[in-house]
């Protein structure tokens, strides 16, 4: 068994992740209705955003989460830059407490994660209050951040692979 270290892809590490988040995106909204209710709208893109700011901030990362925010901002009416301001925020945040997470069991690892979501979906319900001049529905809000937590694991199988 070899301990040496293996160079990482940009495309497996940025490329892959950053496809499967569009996908899942379109997927969750097409016009589904279950029991009546719409599918629930995760903010997919955290999950890699979390991941790459963890394990291996590069240079390439803060661009492909601009181009996620902003396919976010097509597929879902947004202003545009809205979610891509969000997504930089939530990245920024784990890229500067880093350090405090080296180490950490899975279960803070998930809180962390959740903080990040919550800066994320924070940043986009004051930037949609000072752009509309009207505060979203914080029960709306909660509905999108709730699903967005439990994309922990897809976080996590990134960090681990």
């Amino acid at each position: 068994m070899s301990l040496r270290a293996e160079r990482v892809d940009t495309w497996r590490w940025i490329g892959v992740p950053t496809l499967v988040c569009v996908v899942a995106t379109l997927l969750f909204a097409a016009p589904i209705r279950v029991f009546g209710l719409q599918l629930p709208e995760p903010v997919f893109p955290l999950a890699p955003a979390f991941a790459w700011a963890v394990l291996r901030p590069s240079i390439a990362s803060p661009f492909a989460l601009l181009g996620m925010g902003l396919f976010l901002d097509l597929v879902w009416g947004s202003p545009t830059g809205l979610w891509s301001i969000a997504l930089i925020a939530a990245y920024v945040m784990v890229l500067f407490t880093r350090n405090m997470m080296t180490g950490q069991s899975r279960t803070m690892m998930w809180s962390w994660y959740a903080a990040a979501s919550t800066v994320a979906i924070s940043v986009a319900y004051f930037a949609t209050t000072l752009d509309s001049g009207v505060a979203p529905n914080l029960v709306t809000t909660l509905c999108q951040l709730l699903p967005t937590m439990m994309l922990y694991p897809f976080s996590h199988r990134l960090i681990e692979r």
